[in-house]
């Protein structure tokens, strides 16, 4: 496959579908109103041929391509490594969730007084 544009590198945070992984990476941006830095995140999906086979967690370096569908601009052409502590993130994270959804309170039967 012909690549070609820009190169990123970046966490794979599933590899759930057919042959495709949604790759994740943070980047910095200026706000000039309140001149701070906020950071951001930038999420695509890429090709991720047999041969290199990047599963969840792996930290991949990603480059353009040309369309390959809809979605997917991006092909992997090598695996660096694992991400240090990406399960436990991905847990705290989970738990961060569960915990803002509302619990269900159980109603207690109540005494009556004679």
């Amino acid at each position: 496959m012909k690549t070609h544009g820009r190169t990123f590198t970046g966490t794979v945070l599933s590899a759930k579908m057919a042959n495709t992984v949604t790759v994740e990476w943070t980047r910095v941006r200026f706000v000039t109103k309140y001149e701070r830095y906020e950071k951001r995140r930038t999420r695509v999906k890429a090709h991720n041929p047999k041969e290199i086979d990047a599963k969840k967690g792996d930290i991949v370096r990603i480059m353009e391509t040309k369309p390959i569908s809809k979605t997917k601009h991006f092909i992997v052409i090598e695996k660096l490594g694992q991400a240090k502590l990406f399960e436990t993130k991905q847990e705290l994270m989970e738990e961060g969730r569960h915990r803002d959804q509302p619990k269900e309170e159980k109603e207690e039967p109540k005494e009556e007084r004679a």
